[in-house]
């Protein structure tokens, strides 16, 4: 059923199309009236799709690193505390 309402909505085309194409945005009647410009609402939809992507930059490449490099990182970690601890 269709309803005779209309909605503004903002389609952002996924930075990341591993899993989503596109994310929709539905805006909120009231944001036309507090002087927001259609340039500002896709920017805003932009920097929120790339956050829900994890395109964070820095945040994501340390979630790609290989899991034997945490595994050498604890392990020098360790050595480290150990080395610490024994000669204190």
């Amino acid at each position: 059923m269709v309803k005779g309402i209309s909605r503004r909505v903002v389609v952002v085309d996924s930075p990341d199309r591993k899993y989503f194409e596109q994310a929709i945005f539905i805006v909120r009647n009231d944001a036309a009236g507090e002087g927001v410009s259609a340039r500002e609402l896709v920017e805003e939809a932009r920097r929120v799709a790339q956050e829900y992507t994890g395109g964070a930059g820095l945040q994501k490449r340390i979630n790609q690193l290989p899991p034997v490099l945490w595994a050498l990182t604890g392990a020098g970690v360790c050595a480290l505390v150990w080395l610490l601890v024994s000669v204190l």
